[in-house]
């Protein structure tokens, strides 16, 4: 740190209580300078030599036949006036980056200028500035800090200006020709070490990039913009450090808990970091979609602009295939429905551009945030019926190939909720195609207790095509485009429900009921696990029937009834294109 010591007799002030302080002189004092609480029993000449502001209070209150002179609004205080009086009577005192801010406004205020007297504070103080101060990063660091406490005496004498201009011309200087001591510590050993750049040892000693991050950050909000607002419109600072700047900002003075009142006095510094966010073509693309996300949220709890949640839903959408299931789930469910909706609106405002398309689907965004949705759906356990089947009916059929995901989450929703309703079960399970289960999935849903017997039978139909690598199977099997419904097949499930609700009347004990009949006509069931082989023993009866025609395996002779019914059966399933 750079410091500056003036005068050199030695100091003579001393104090008999902790308000009281006398300059010990073999002269009587002749004039009482009252600052704030503080009295100061001084002597006229020296303060008179140095000060054109003393001069008129001395001439005032001789005036009034007094010696008390009163000074309420100096800046810096008592502290600053003692170091001003002290530097009239020639006492040493030391300057440095804490105090030379109140010390510099003092001056100003008592008038210590060169039409007094040649080599006045004020003059002293600059030189110090220009040559030590500004040329020092860690004390312009320290003094943009100090000026704060004394505005505006520290903006109108541009003190705030020309620290910011010092702290953000070094951060603009190429790290590679960096000399001056710096306080980033996280790459080096010793505290305050020089960098100094040598060809020759170009690994060795290398600044980051970064290096100034952690120094600005210890900024009040207001100096930490202006020194951010100065590196920017510079244009000559990494759009990725400044967004790394910002985030460890928000990361160093907000909490992650916020209570009610210090949630109100962080509305500021949320919006001041919105807008300071680097930008392309108006989007925030140098920030992370956590990043946004968290500051999405802390936006609504400290009640910023509705501009800015605006913004922050905006971005947030264009990035949402970058978001985990973690960073949704800080957030209401409304608001994530409200960034899916202006995620799809933005894919279906441009959908007729084929590039448009051909980027989306070739680096996978639909797909990611199809993934994420149904991920969400499944570990959010606050969700209600509509919510659930509001966000995923918003998600584009092109964005799930493959409904294994919107099982899962379907599946966790009934675990959750056992107190649905036939007609709310139905429902939900409408929200999925049976047809884009993979083979897993398939056979975890084909005993899964918890789904309608209408959605086994489909799941069974599909699997037994599958089994029997019909088209319709084929199509369903692949995991890489949407299957298009087929009426046929369509009006072959119809059948085999109306069967099966006759058969069985959808009921769960009939499901879970014992069965010893054998399987029929479909073949596939024999290879099926225990509750699949039942529904289809259900839905196409064999031998345990009363005097009827007995069923036998392949090859076997069948009543002409059951011939009729299962060729029937066939035709309409081998129809299928």
């Amino acid at each position: 740190m750079k410091f500056m010591k003036l005068g050199s007799k030695p100091d003579t002030f001393e104090s008999d209580d902790k308000f009281h302080k006398y300059a010990v002189s073999d002269l009587d004092s002749d004039v009482t300078v009252i600052v704030g609480e503080f009295t100061f029993y001084l002597h006229k000449f020296p303060l008179l030599s140095k000060s054109n502001r003393m001069q008129r209070l001395v001439s005032e209150a001789s005036e009034e036949n007094t010696n008390d002179i009163t000074i309420s609004d100096i800046p810096g205080g008592h502290k600053a006036f003692e170091i001003c009086a002290k530097f009239c009577y020639g006492i040493t005192v030391t300057l440095n980056a804490y105090n030379i801010t109140a010390v510099r406004c003092a001056a100003e205020y008592l008038e210590m200028t060169e039409d007094v007297d040649r080599g006045n504070l004020v003059y002293k103080i600059e030189v110090f500035l220009n040559s030590g101060i500004f040329r020092s990063w860690k004390d312009s660091i320290i003094m943009l800090q100090t000026t704060k406490s004394l505005l505006p005496w520290s903006e109108d004498l541009k003190l705030v200006t020309r620290c910011i201009d010092s702290v953000s011309a070094k951060i603009l200087v190429n790290p590679e020709t960096i000399t001056w001591s710096y306080t980033h510590n996280r790459k080096l050993s010793e505290q305050d070490k020089i960098v100094e750049y040598h060809r020759e040892k170009r690994n060795e000693n290398v600044v980051p990039k970064d290096w100034w991050v952690e120094d600005v950050c210890e900024l009040e909000i207001d100096m930490f913009k202006q020194v951010m607002s100065a590196v920017k419109s510079s244009g000559r600072m990494n759009n990725g450090v400044i967004g790394e700047a910002l985030r460890y900002y928000v990361a160093r003075w907000l909490p992650e808990s916020m209570e009610s009142e210090a949630a109100s006095s962080n509305k500021h510094l949320v919006e001041t970091v919105v807008s300071l966010l680097p930008r392309v073509n108006g989007a925030m693309s140098y920030s992370t979609c956590s990043f946004l996300l968290k500051l999405l949220k802390v936006s609504f709890l400290v009640g910023a602009d509705e501009t800015v949640k605006k913004d922050l839903v905006e971005n947030v959408s264009l990035k949402l295939h970058e978001a985990s299931v973690k960073d949704l789930l800080i957030h209401e469910v409304e608001l994530v429905h409200r960034i899916v909706d202006r995620f799809v609106g933005d894919e279906k405002r441009v959908s007729e551009d084929d590039r448009y398309k051909e980027f989306v689907l070739g680096n996978g965004v639909l797909l990611s945030v199809g993934r994420l949705i149904d991920a969400y759906l499944a570990s959010n356990r606050e969700l209600t019926l509509s919510s659930f089947v509001e966000l995923s009916e918003l998600i584009p059929e092109a964005a799930r190939p493959i409904h294994d995901g919107l099982y899962k989450a379907i599946d966790t929703f009934l675990k959750e909720h056992p107190e649905l309703t036939k007609s709310e079960k139905k429902r939900l399970c409408g929200l999925m195609d049976v047809r884009k289960l993979t083979s897993e999935a398939s056979a975890h849903a084909a005993q899964n207790e918890r789904l309608p017997l209408r959605v086994v039978v489909q799941v069974l139909y599909f699997e037994q095509l599958r089994a029997n690598h019909s088209p319709v199977g084929s199509v369903a099997a692949s995991s890489h485009s949407p299957i298009q419904p087929v009426k046929k097949a369509e009006e072959s499930i119809v059948v085999v429900q109306e069967e099966a609700e006759k058969k069985v009347g959808l009921s769960k004990k009939s499901r879970g009921s014992k069965s010893t009949r054998s399987g029929g006509g479909a073949g596939g069931p024999q290879l099926m696990p225990s509750r699949s082989r039942r529904i289809f023993e259900k839905i196409w009866p064999g031998k345990g029937e009363s005097n009827k025609s007995s069923e036998v395996s392949s090859g076997s002779s069948q009543s002409p009834q059951a011939k009729s019914s299962s060729s029937s059966s066939r035709r309409r399933r081998h129809s299928i294109s």
